[in-house]
């Protein structure tokens, strides 16, 4: 048996230091977020793998979004699975600012105020459905020109690429989709202000077609024709499950890191620990998966800290951006 050590905090430690000692440290939370790590750094790595990564839209209301921003823009990921509202939060972003706000913050005054409340975040209503009405109307009439009938992922890089001219693009997930070829992908493209406004545009434009069967075919290509996949999941609901759901057609993910903060004993998706996907066939037998229990918002920074001083710290190796470049143009 591997013995309990002590952390120790000195002033020259880094974050892969604290995660190395989480590690050693052998308890509770944790060493499964030193485990998990590991596992992120693998699956980051290995050129045989095609690595998805799939969030809900809350957190990209924070700061975590420059962190996913980032991820992307490094190539340190290969395909998005995600919500409707990260789109809205993500572009709405783009053009006005979200703001610090309160947990107890009285919900009636802030409705009287014309704003939001999400969490601890507030967003008034010009800095997401009326902005996103006077923006995004205009974009959805120019790509209507261009073509009329689209993927999700390919009207997302579509309203990427008519971000490119905006003063906040590098912090923009979509933007940084588009200009490194990442596909977004998005299951359920109306549950948000930007399916809202789609449909809107719609009401005149009827030729219009969101076809979703070739979403769903281009996942299908990709867990067909590549060994190895792996995912990080953070959160649940239909963008956890659109992940593994794909990947039980070929006999599960072979890397999977699962963040969350729900409980398993009411049944649900998000609730659920990797090792019941399991059962499913969506997550393989021999799998190297970790479930950590917590806030992503405190947890992706501190992992992906460690994972990018591991990674560019390497001697005699490419970066990571580079490698994963030149697999995906394969």
């Amino acid at each position: 048996m591997k013995p309990v050590r002590d952390i120790r905090i000195s002033p020259q430690m880094t974050t892969n230091d604290i995660m190395k000692a989480f590690e050693n440290a052998g308890g509770f939370t944790a060493r499964k977020l030193a485990v998990a790590t590991n596992i992120l750094e693998d699956m980051m790595t290995d050129d045989e793998c095609f690595t998805f990564l799939s969030f809900p839209a809350d957190i990209i209301a924070t700061g975590v979004r420059g962190v996913i921003a980032g991820m992307i823009r490094d190539k340190l990921v290969d395909a998005v699975i995600t919500t409707c509202g990260t789109l809205d939060h993500d572009i709405a972003r783009t053009w006005e600012d979200y703001y610090h706000g309160d947990f107890l913050a009285d919900d009636v005054k802030l409705r009287k105020k014309g704003i939001n409340r999400l969490g601890n975040v507030f967003v008034p209503n010009e800095s997401y459905g009326i902005i996103l009405e006077k923006r995004l109307q205009p974009i959805f009439s120019s790509i209507y020109e261009e073509k009329k009938e689209l993927s999700t992922r390919e009207l997302i890089w579509k309203v990427g690429e008519k971000l490119s001219n905006e003063v906040e693009r590098e912090n923009s997930i979509v933007y940084q989709a588009y200009k490194n070829k990442i596909p977004i992908y998005v299951p359920g493209p109306f549950d948000g202000a930007f399916g809202y406004q789609l449909w809107a545009f719609w009401q005149t434009h009827k030729d219009l077609k969101l076809n979703l069967f070739l979403d769903e075919q281009e996942l299908s290509d990709i867990v067909f024709t590549h060994k190895k996949t792996g995912a990080l999941i953070l959160g649940g609901g239909i963008s956890k499950h659109h992940t593994i759901w794909w990947n039980q057609f070929k006999e599960g993910l072979n890397f999977a890191v699962y963040i969350t903060t729900a409980p398993e004993w009411d049944g649900s998706l998000s609730g659920a620990r990797l090792r019941e996907a399991i059962s499913w066939g969506k997550v393989n037998e021999k799998a190297k998966h970790e479930t950590v229990e917590g806030d992503i918002t405190v947890l992706l920074p501190l992992m992906m800290g460690a994972i990018y001083e591991r990674i560019y710290s390497k001697k005699n190796s490419k970066s990571v951006r580079v490698q994963r470049s030149v697999k995906a143009s394969k």
